[in-house]
Parts: structure tokens; C-alpha cells; sequence
């Protein structure tokens, strides 16, 4: 639970640019973890989950950011 709260105030104090950029290397690497694990080739396999929970919380960080930025406005 120690790396969550980590990783939480590291991307809270993120802006929404670097938000976009750190969601897409995120979705890179799972990409690439789920091509390993596709050929045998991945160890790790709990890396897979941990990876769709970080981009989870991006994406949930980056609703609420934009919301508070831009209002209900946004389509």
C-alpha cells in the first residue's frame, strides 16, 4: 500500500500534459509485458496488473483535473 500513496502525490503534482505523456508510455509497457507474457518470455506476470491499476488511477487523476480545469464544459 506504500507505493500507492507514492505513486499518488508523484502524479498529483503532475500537470495534465505530463499526465497524457506518462498514460502513454504507461499503455507502451503494457503493451510490451503483454507481447512477453504472450511468447512465455515474462517472469513477472503480476507487472501486467500493476500497470492497468497505474493507468487506472492516470486516468481517473486526469477526469478530475480536466473537470477542475475546464468545468462541466468539456464534450
Amino acid at each position: 500500500m506504500k507505493w500507492k500513496a507514492l505513486f499518488m502525490k508523484e502524479i498529483s503534482s503532475k500537470s495534465v500534459k505530463e499526465l497524457v505523456d506518462m498514460r502513454r508510455k504507461m499503455k507502451k509497457e503494457l503493451f510490451e509485458l503483454k507481447s512477453k507474457n504472450a511468447i512465455r518470455g515474462l517472469k513477472e506476470t503480476h507487472k501486467i496488473g500493476d500497470t492497468k491499476v497505474k493507468i487506472a488511477r492516470i486516468n481517473t487523476l486526469l477526469a478530475l483535473k480536466i473537470k477542475e480545469n475546464y468545468g462541466n464544459n468539456m464534450k
